[in-house]
C-alpha cells in the first residue's frame, strides 16, 4: 500500500530525514518509534504532502505521490491523525466527523463502524469538540480520519495526554482496523508497550535514519526499548 525509497528531507542546512526506506502493508499495523526530535512528525508530513521531500519517492497504491498536493492524497485514500488531535474545537461532534466526509459524495453518511469503536461520539453528537476530554477529542480525530474510508491510516502520537482506559479503547479500534484487512496502518509512538502490543513490523528511527527495523514480535527480543531509553 505505502512504499517509501530513499526519502530525504532539509531544514534550512539541517539534513531531518536521511535516506529513509519502508513499506506499510494492507491488514497491518507499522509502529514507529524514536524519541523527541529524530524526524518522526517531518516524515509523517512529508507523506501528507505538507512538507515537500527534496528526493527520494513516496509510492501509494501503486502511484507515484510524491510531488501530489496534500488534499490529493487524501482523496486517494490516506488519512492522517496529527500529533495534539487538530479537532475543529467550536464545531460540533457531528460537524466534526461530517468534514471527514469532505472527499465523499453529498450524501455520504457517518460510517456506523465509528460509533461502534467509539460509542462515546454518538451520546456527544451535539457537543462542541472542545468541551470533549482529552481522551474523547482523540477518538474524534481518528473518527474524523476514518469517516473518509482510508487505505492507509496514519496517526501521530495517538497516546499524548491520553488516560490508560482510552488508550485501551484506541487500542482495541487499531488492532479491529488492521484485522479487516482493508487498509494499512502506521503509528508513530513513543509509548513503547502500546507500539508493541500493536506492532506487525516496528521502525526505530535515530537521527533522521531508521536505525532498526523488524517484526513486532520481536521487539524485546531485538532490544528496542533500550534504543528509546539511551
Amino acid at each position: 500500500m505505502l512504499q517509501v525509497e530513499n526519502l530525504n528531507q532539509y531544514y534550512g542546512g539541517s539534513h531531518i530525514l536521511r535516506g529513509l526506506s519502508f513499506t506499510a502493508q494492507p491488514g497491518q499495523v507499522t509502529t514507529l518509534l524514536g524519541r523527541n526530535g529524530v524526524g518522526k512528525t517531518t516524515l509523517l508530513k512529508t507523506l501528507m504532502g505538507l512538507v515537500p521531500a527534496k528526493t527520494g519517492s513516496i509510492q501509494f497504491g501503486g502511484a507515484d505521490i510524491t510531488r501530489m498536493a496534500s488534499y490529493d492524497r487524501v482523496k486517494a485514500g490516506i488519512g492522517y491523525v496529527p500529533q495534539g488531535r487538530e479537532i475543529f474545537s467550536r464545531l460540533s461532534v457531528e460537524e466534526n466527523l461530517r468534514m471527514g466526509l469532505a472527499t465523499r459524495p453529498a450524501s455520504a453518511a457517518i460510517p456506523p463502524r465509528i460509533f461502534e469503536m467509539f460509542p462515546v461520539l454518538q451520546q456527544m453528537m451535539r457537543r462542541r469538540g472542545g468541551d470533549l476530554s482529552g481522551g474523547q477529542q482523540q477518538q474524534l480525530a481518528i473518527g474524523r480520519a476514518l469517516a473518509m474510508g482510508p487505505k492507509l491510516l496514519i496517526l501521530d502520537e495517538p497516546t499524548e495526554g491520553i488516560q490508560p482506559s482510552i488508550i485501551k479503547d484506541i487500542e482495541r479500534a487499531i488492532r479491529a482496523l488492521a484485522e479487516t484487512g482493508e487498509m494499512a496502518i502506521l503509528v508513530v509512538e513513543q509509548y513503547y508497550d502500546f507500539a508493541r502490543s500493536l506492532a506487525d513490523q516496528y521502525l526505530v528511527m535515530e537521527r533522521g535514519e531508521i536505525i532498526r527495523a523488524g517484526k513486532g514480535s520481536e521487539m524485546d527480543a531485538d532490544g528496542v526499548r533500550e534504543l528509546l531509553s539511551v
